[in-house]
């Protein structure tokens, strides 16, 4: 299959968005998607992203992340999400955009790449062993909504 990876401009977020829409359908989870074009327009400073394209069939991955500074390494990528649309898997898009990101990491002068993966995810978990990637079992997500902080704010507040 022919495509060529290159950066993501504004006009490819309703793209970008759809696969997002995908990967949360495929992760189980198609009701946790709340961001929209708009949001993205209006947030753009915040993330990057690599397309990948195809002549017939347009925008069929992605991989959107984001500079971070983590106090052990410093300036790393944070890698929010590779996307592969589902007709398209298996044909090294999703390694290809990674090497991509990779390379960014290497231009920026980043000490880290990190991202995470579903603890189910097998065909991912594969794919990131085969790339070399280290796979820590030690870390546990933590987050808080918009409804969280709000309620941890309003708690702070008694």
């Amino acid at each position: 299959m022919n495509y060529t990876i290159r950066r993501a401009t504004e006009e490819d977020f309703p793209s970008i968005l759809a696969l997002i829409k995908e990967l949360a359908e495929y992760e189980r989870s198609p009701d946790a998607v709340t961001n929209t074009v708009v949001q993205m327009h209006r947030e753009k400073e915040h993330f990057r992203c690599f397309v990948a394209e195809s002549p017939e069939r347009g925008i069929i991955g992605m991989a959107l992340y984001f500079f971070a500074y983590f106090t052990w390494v410093g300036k790393s990528i944070y890698l929010e999400d590779i996307i592969v649309s589902r007709d398209y898997r298996g044909l090294k898009i999703g390694s290809a955009l990674m090497d991509r990101v990779m390379q960014e990491a290497k231009e920026e002068g980043c000490k880290r790449v990190r991202w995470q993966v579903l603890d189910w995810n097998e065909t991912a978990i594969s794919f990131y062993r085969k790339c070399g990637a280290e796979i820590s079992r030690d870390w546990l997500n933590c987050t808080f909504d918009e409804q969280g902080i709000a309620m941890y704010l309003s708690a702070e507040q008694k």
